[in-house]
């Protein structure tokens, strides 16, 4: 064979070496005894934004003005290499000045030769860090939901503990349960979306079908915190049941009436100050004894910060909900 029969084999072993190599998606460069970069692949060139030329020879870790020289890495290539025929999976988070902050995990081992005596190290870089975003956003979105769901599972305990079974038969505690059940989660779907929600938007949800054709709202737009919307649906559900069992929604003619206005309180608190009134109904007395409706009502309008007044008034019950926003 002659000199330039070599010289021809030669450069075309190089050129497919070349070829295989940037033909690789993940960066990868070669290293030799010095951790000089002997090669680069495209995908290397493409991601670290350099130009071949100018790392070729060049020491790895004084790469990019040393955004390379990173001590876990450099013990990595230096100490440990030298040692073992690979590393695979090293975690490498660093915030490179052209391309920002990054995760990589770099695979690293001796380069394949013949006699088993190659100096040179093949690096490859694999970019997880959409993939390491993507998991952190996936583990906190269980995590949300577990909490969300131990959340919902109290209330729902609670309601069904504190619903009452005395003189009741076990249909009117089912659909009394139901009913309960049935505002609460809707009251977690408007709040799930963490959005501010318009208080009418709530108020007409909480009072159930066919109440809410008959309740007349007139006030400003109010929006209500997130953090607020199952405590406030769950008071206006109980008002709408009970009207429906025994006020105004209990006979044909019967109508609601809600007005609410905004009054400033002391520390520089806004209150919703609400006034519900019921009219064209049947008769009211004040109850004989205290049930869960009305100590949910209380309740939770101090749990809020606010106050309740009921008032059994023979034409209607009407009631004064303040509560700060």
């Amino acid at each position: 064979m002659i000199l330039e029969d070599l010289y021809r084999l030669l450069k075309s072993g190089h050129v497919l070496a070349q070829g295989i190599v940037d033909t690789m998606t993940q960066p990868t460069i070669v290293l030799d005894h010095n951790l000089c970069v002997t090669t680069a692949n495209n995908a290397f060139v493409r991601t670290f934004e350099v130009e071949r030329d100018d790392i070729l020879g060049q020491n790895f870790f004084d790469l990019g003005n040393g955004q390379w020289d990173i001590a876990e890495l450099r013990h990595l290539i230096g100490s440990v290499i030298p040692k073992a025929a690979a590393v695979i999976g090293f975690e490498v988070v660093h915030n490179f000045p052209a391309i920002g902050q990054r995760t990589f995990l770099v695979d690293a081992r001796r380069l394949i030769h013949p006699d088993n005596n190659s100096t040179n190290i093949l690096i490859l870089f694999d970019d997880v860090t959409e993939r390491r975003r993507h998991d952190a956003e996936r583990d906190f979105i269980i995590a949300e939901t577990r909490h969300r769901l131990r959340n919902l599972l109290a209330v729902i305990r609670a309601i069904a503990m504190q619903t009452e079974t005395e003189d009741r038969t076990a249909t009117e505690y089912r659909d009394i349960l139901l009913g309960r059940l049935e505002v609460t989660l809707r009251a977690q779907e408007l709040a799930a979306t963490g959005e501010a929600t318009d208080f009418e938007v709530l108020l007409r949800q909480s009072v159930s079908e066919p109440g809410a054709q008959r309740l007349h709202c007139d006030g400003p737009t109010v929006t209500l915190a997130s953090s607020k919307v199952l405590a406030i649906s769950m008071i206006f559900h109980e008002l709408g049941t009970n009207a429906a069992k025994y006020g105004a929604l209990s006979v044909p003619d019967g109508e609601i009436h809600v007005t609410w206005a905004l009054e400033d309180g002391a520390r520089d608190r806004t209150y919703l100050v609400c006034n519900w009134r019921e009219k064209n109904g049947l008769p009211v007395t004040p109850p004989k004894r205290r049930g869960y409706g009305t100590e949910l009502i209380e309740g939770t309008s101090a749990h809020l910060g606010g106050k309740v007044e009921l008032k059994y008034d023979p034409g209607g019950l009407a009631a004064m909900i303040k509560i700060p926003v």
